[in-house]
């Protein structure tokens, strides 16, 4: 009988630790999946910070560049060097445009039937239209305190040279010395209109 007894304790005895194993076993799962989850979701918003430091670090950088390239813009345009070689690259263009101004008056004057002034002015002013946008497309290359030259360019110039070219060409006299003097001093105008926008805008 104490056999069987002894045996009956050792039994329940084993029952008993089992289903505590078994308890402790799933505690155990259970934590370590806890744990899991808990560095897993740490590490998500780890990695999230890191991302957004990194598209905020690269952003702060191009915005330093782009800072960047516009202060050198701008302390170049601040060179007195610089102003120089614009004024000297853009004064050649305007002399040119003064001879071919010049030429369009010869040449309106011989081939166009001047009596239709409203032909006469259209073909001036296209003529004049062409050269200013010729120049301007030359202009486009060079830049000057972070803007192109043709930010500085003003569109009433074709009107300005187009009132001298439709004086010269119906004046009662021909005369070339007076029409490049009166070319030459409408051009002068345009080279200080163009200076003081480069200065003051």
């Amino acid at each position: 009988m104490n056999t069987v007894q002894d045996t009956m304790t050792v039994a329940q005895g084993i029952t008993d630790l089992g289903m505590m194993a078994i308890v402790a076993a799933f505690f155990l799962v259970l934590s370590a999946l806890l744990w899991v989850a808990c560095f897993r979701w740490f590490k998500g918003i780890i990695d999230g910070m890191i991302k957004g430091n990194t598209k905020m670090v690269d952003d702060l950088i191009v915005e330093t560049r782009k800072q960047n390239d516009m202060l050198n813009d701008i302390s170049e345009g601040l060179n007195p060097e610089t102003q120089l070689r614009v004024k000297n690259f853009t004064g050649v263009y305007f002399d040119l445009a003064i001879e071919k101004v010049c030429r369009i008056i010869k040449k309106v004057r011989e081939e166009n039937h001047i009596a239709d002034k409203e032909a006469t002015r259209t073909k001036i002013r296209t003529l004049l239209h062409n050269l200013h946008e010729d120049r301007n497309s030359r202009f486009d290359s060079f830049r000057y305190r972070g803007k192109i030259l043709t930010t500085y360019v003003n569109h009433d110039w074709v009107d300005w040279v187009a009132e001298v070219v439709e004086h010269e060409v119906y004046s009662d006299t021909v005369n070339n010395g007076r029409a490049y003097t009166n070319v030459q001093a409408v051009y002068e105008r345009i080279k200080i209109d163009f200076y003081h926008k480069m200065n003051h805008e």
